[in-house]
């Protein structure tokens, strides 16, 4: 399991059509790439304008290979990328430990 995390900055008063337009191609878009395990969206508090993006990956490939070279990207991006203030920063990460 890895996880994406993509840390999203949009532009400023843009929330409402951004929300509509990271569920949309979450739910439309992304859901089809193999290997997507899940997912949780999550707006800042102090920074209303800064997202955090999360999706479960079965492998590391199945995200930067099959989904980021593959035909889903830019539909995805097409979806939401008008709303970008900056190209977000995206790290993958490994379970080290978990509550049950």
């Amino acid at each position: 399991m890895i996880l994406e995390i993509a840390d999203i900055r949009i532009q400023p008063g843009q929330n409402a059509a951004f929300e509509e337009a990271i569920q949309r191609a979450l739910t439309t878009v992304a859901v089809q790439a193999a290997g997507m395990q899940g997912y949780s969206v999550t707006r800042g508090v102090e920074s209303p304008e800064r997202y955090v993006l999360q999706i479960v990956w079965a492998t590391l490939e199945d995200h930067t290979v099959g989904f980021r070279e593959g035909p889903l990207f830019p539909q995805w991006r097409g979806i939401i990328g008008p709303f970008f203030a900056q190209p977000p920063q995206v790290e993958h990460f490994s379970l080290v430990t978990k509550s049950a």
